[in-house]
């Protein structure tokens, strides 16, 4: 089970960072902060959303949330991580409204990839 959790605290940071890191770059590039130009830091924030629409739209299931499962097995009542995180992370909602918030949300990390662009490579 301490597995499972660590698999669920893992997926929590994920969704923070693909969630945190839009309005982090706004107020970095407001405030002229250099980091959130960064190349790397970028391309894995746009890489992050892109795989999370590409999987909600062919119906895949996070490979996080399949694997915290196969760990918990059928086991009911959870830890209190287990069940704090599930409550932030999980809703009850259809899959296609979620596939369309996922699509809107990549599409203003598209946009401010595009108005707050990173960092230009740096030539050899």
């Amino acid at each position: 089970m301490l597995l499972a959790d660590i698999i669920l605290v893992i997926h929590f940071i994920f969704v923070l960072f693909v969630v945190g890191s839009l309005p982090l770059i706004w107020i970095g590039a407001w405030m002229r902060l250099d980091f959130v130009r960064n190349r790397r830091f970028r391309f894995a924030h746009i890489s992050a959303i892109l795989f999370v629409v590409v999987e909600s739209l062919i119906g895949i299931v996070c490979p996080l949330t399949l694997l915290e499962d196969q760990l918990r097995g059928t086991e009911t009542g959870g830890s209190f991580i287990q069940r704090w995180l599930h409550r932030i992370l999980f809703y009850d909602v259809p899959e296609w409204l979620l596939a369309g918030i996922y699509v809107l949300f990549a599409l203003l990390v598209v946009i401010t990839f595009r108005l707050v662009p990173p960092h230009p490579r740096k030539s050899l």
